[in-house]
């Protein structure tokens, strides 16, 4: 007879075997990996809207009728190229300065302000104004201004000033002021004996690179101008100014040289020079950095290198 209680036993034990060697045979269930967070996507560029063109405001020195009239052709050429320009005596200088603020603030636009002799010296005068009213100067050129021209405040954006440092009647070597960090280019002539305080701002070539410049002025982004390295040039004589905006330091590759350098970028190699004050034939070690001269905007093919024509009086 058979016993129900062994029975019962070996039935029980037949089971927990069973279930044992089924959990050995399947592995356990792990939990599925949590997906990473996709990354958030970049803000799209936000587009840039060109400025309006920029009114221009030209100013004569001293005598201005008979020895700035490069300023009454240069606001041709810039009428010509359709921008609003005119052309004034420095001794309105605070007069228009006022006009030009009150413009500013009815109709924002770009102001530029170029000046010879006393009419450098009034373009500073102007831009002080300016500043005072929170008004930003996008160009200011000098071009050999008054000694006694005051320093860039830190409302321009770009300034360019073109002299001879031993000009009696101007030789203003204008700095900025502390903390400037706007784009600052300065160039002295003196090395030109071809080029003097009653022929300097009637430079054809100077003319063609200004209008250049107030061209592209409304199509330049707004940029952060921490890179912005100042220039100063004693230009070698029977050189053309290139009108760069500043300079930006780029750190050398390994094979680089100061020739390869300024190749690259299309740069005159004495600029390279004098931009870090070494020797055209310096040899460079990699990682060092190296100031080189730039345009904001690609400048035109021709670049201003060659011996200039004699300046008409």
């Amino acid at each position: 007879m058979i016993d129900l209680r062994r029975l019962l036993a070996l039935a029980a034990v037949a089971l927990l075997a069973l279930s044992t060697g089924t959990a050995v045979a399947s592995p356990a269930k792990t939990k599925p990996a949590a997906a990473a967070p996709a990354a958030p996507a970049a803000p799209p560029p936000v587009p840039f809207e060109p400025l309006p063109p920029p009114k221009i405001y030209l100013f004569r020195g001293a005598m201005g009728p008979f020895f700035s009239t490069g300023m009454d052709r240069l606001e041709e050429k810039l009428t010509q190229a359709g921008f609003s320009a005119n052309v004034y005596e420095f001794t309105i200088c605070r007069w228009i300065g006022d006009r030009a603020i009150s413009s500013y603030k009815e109709t924002p636009a770009p102001i530029v302000l170029i000046g010879h002799s006393m009419g450098g010296l009034c373009s500073i005068v102007i831009s002080e104004m300016a500043a005072k009213e929170n008004i930003p100067i996008s160009l200011v050129i000098t071009i050999d201004p008054a000694h006694a021209t005051g320093d860039v405040p830190l409302n321009v954006e770009r300034f360019i000033n073109i002299y001879l440092s031993d000009s009696v009647l101007g030789g203003g070597n204008v700095v900025a002021v502390p903390g400037y960090r706007g784009h600052y280019a300065s160039y002295d002539l003196k090395e030109n004996a071809r080029v003097s305080h009653i022929n300097i701002e009637k430079s054809d070539d100077i003319h063609r690179q200004i209008v250049d410049m107030v061209t592209q002025l409304p199509r330049i982004p707004p940029q952060t101008q921490v890179d912005a390295v100042p220039l100063r040039y004693l230009v070698p004589a029977n050189t053309l100014v290139e009108l760069w905006d500043s300079g930006v330091r780029q750190p050398v590759r390994r094979g680089d040289t100061m020739e390869s350098i300024a190749a690259a970028n299309r740069v005159p190699l004495w600029s390279l020079a004098q931009s870090n004050s070494l020797p055209e034939n310096a040899t460079l070690t990699p990682g060092q950095s190296i100031i080189v001269p730039r345009h904001l905007t690609p400048p035109e093919p021709t670049a201003a290198m060659a011996t200039p024509p004699a300046a008409r009086r």
